[in-house]
C-alpha cells in the first residue's frame, strides 16, 4: 500500500498513541490508509461468506450452508484452543492461566487428530474456513510454538494423522505457494522481544520432509467441491521455494 511500510502506521494512523502491538489479519482502508478491523473470527466469515460476490468465477465456497453448523462448531473449538491458545500459553503468565492454556493446546490437536484419522477435512467433504484456520496453526506449530509447551507433547511432526495434515495443504494450490515459514519464524523470534530477547531465528527445523507423500486422498473428498482450485500466485507475491515449509 503506498505510504505504509508497516502494518503499524495503519493502527496509529486510525488511533494515534494507541498503547499495544499489532495484529495480522487486517484490513486497512486503502483512501485513508487507517485500520479498518483486526477482528480475526469476523474477517475469514466475512471474506468467505459477505464477499463473494468479489470472488473470482468458480472460487470453491469456504462457508456452505449444508454443514454451516459443524463449521461452525469445530471451528470455534480450533480458535479457543488451539489459534489463539497458542497466543495465551506463549504470552500469558502464571495468572493468566498459561499452564491451562498449554493442556488445552494439546488436548485439542489430540482430539482434531482422532477426527481426522478417517476423514480429509474438519467440516464435509471440501476445504472449509475451519481447515483454513487449523492449518495456519500446523504450519507454524514445531516452527515458532513447539517450543513453549512441555516437552511431554508431541510435535506435529511426530503425530502421523497431524503431520499429513500439515502436508497436504502444501501441495494445495493456494496454500503451499503462498505461504513461507522464514517469514513466521523471523517475526517470532525478531519481534517478540518479551518471549525472545535474543532475537536469534533458528535454522531448523528442516523443511525437507514437507515434500514426502501425506497420503491424505484415501479418505476422500473433493478439495475444492464444484469450484476450481486458484491459478499461479500473481507476479510480486510468490514466495520463494526454498522459503516454503
Amino acid at each position: 500500500m503506498p505510504g505504509i511500510r508497516y502494518l503499524a502506521e495503519a493502527y496509529e494512523a486510525r488511533e494515534p498513541g494507541r498503547p499495544g502491538g499489532t495484529s495480522g489479519p487486517a484490513v486497512v482502508g486503502v483512501p485513508t490508509g487507517r485500520l479498518v478491523t483486526d477482528a480475526c473470527q469476523r474477517l475469514t466469515r466475512d471474506r468467505a461468506a459477505e464477499w463473494r460476490d468479489l470472488h473470482r468465477e468458480g472460487a470453491p465456497g469456504l462457508c456452505p450452508e449444508a454443514p454451516r453448523d459443524e463449521i461452525d462448531e469445530v471451528m470455534a473449538e480450533v480458535y479457543e484452543n488451539v489459534s489463539n491458545g497458542v497466543y495465551r500459553a506463549v504470552f500469558g503468565t502464571v495468572l493468566d492461566g498459561y499452564a491451562a492454556a498449554r493442556e488445552g493446546v494439546s488436548g485439542r490437536l489430540e482430539l482434531l487428530s482422532r477426527r481426522l484419522t478417517d476423514r480429509r477435512n474438519l467440516a464435509g467433504a471440501t476445504i472449509a474456513e475451519a481447515d483454513i484456520r487449523l492449518s495456519a496453526t500446523l504450519v507454524r506449530f514445531d516452527a515458532v510454538h513447539h517450543g513453549h509447551f512441555p516437552r511431554s507433547r508431541r510435535k506435529v511432526t511426530e503425530d502421523p494423522v497431524r503431520w499429513a495434515c500439515a502436508r497436504d495443504p502444501r501441495r494445495t494450490p493456494g496454500f503451499g505457494d503462498a505461504v513461507g515459514l522464514d517469514p513466521v519464524k523471523r517475526h517470532r523470534h525478531q519481534v517478540h522481544e518479551g518471549t525472545d530477547p535474543s532475537r536469534i531465528v533458528p535454522l531448523g527445523p528442516d523443511p525437507s520432509g514437507w515434500l514426502t507423500p501425506h497420503g491424505r486422498e484415501s479418505p476422500g473428498g473433493r478439495p475444492f467441491g464444484d469450484g476450481t482450485p486458484p491459478g499461479p500466485v500473481r507476479e510480486g507475491e510468490e514466495v520463494p521455494a526454498e522459503g516454503r515449509p
